[in-house]
């Protein structure tokens, strides 16, 4: 039994006409995104990086030579209002792991590019990730990875189409 079995048998104890089944599934997803969450900030706390710094240098690193993006592509990408990429880009800034560039596009606008110092954190810090992320699924065998992947992708579609 696990703490969310234990929550369950509460409320099927005291409102045993209602099915919580779900409530199990979200809490299960709840508690392990917060394990996930806890562990994967160790991950970016040794690099002197925030989930958000890191996600916004893991966008810029994958998304291929010349590693820069626009603030609108970042923000598409990322799913952050303005004002949080601004934020976001100030910070990187001044840290020196990005710099804004004049688009070659847009005389008008910007790029977001990462810079060496950036390029170089965000390698280690990747590779560091994928180490904790491995470690956070080691529990799970090969076939039980395959399919939990498929379930979690069939789920996300109800969600994104």
């Amino acid at each position: 039994m696990d703490k969310v079995d234990t929550i369950i048998k509460q409320w099927n104890q005291e409102k045993p006409d209602l099915d919580v089944s779900s409530m199990a599934i979200i809490g299960r997803f709840k508690r392990i995104n917060q394990h996930m969450s806890v562990e994967m900030g160790k991950t970016f706390t040794k690099h002197d990086l925030s989930a958000a710094s890191f996600d916004m240098l893991a966008t810029l690193r994958r998304s291929g030579p010349t590693h820069a993006l626009s603030p609108n592509e970042l923000m598409n990408t990322m799913m952050v209002t303005s004002g949080t990429m601004t934020n976001r880009i100030d910070q990187l800034c001044k840290s020196e792991l990005v710099e804004r560039l004049k688009n070659p596009n847009d005389g008008r606008g910007f790029i977001i590019s990462l810079t060496q110092k950036g390029f170089t954190v965000i390698d280690a810090a990747i590779a560091d990730h994928v180490a904790t992320q491995d470690q956070l699924t080691e529990g799970l065998s090969t076939e039980d990875k395959h399919a939990l992947n498929s379930i979690l992708t069939r789920y996300l579609k109800i969600f994104e189409g």
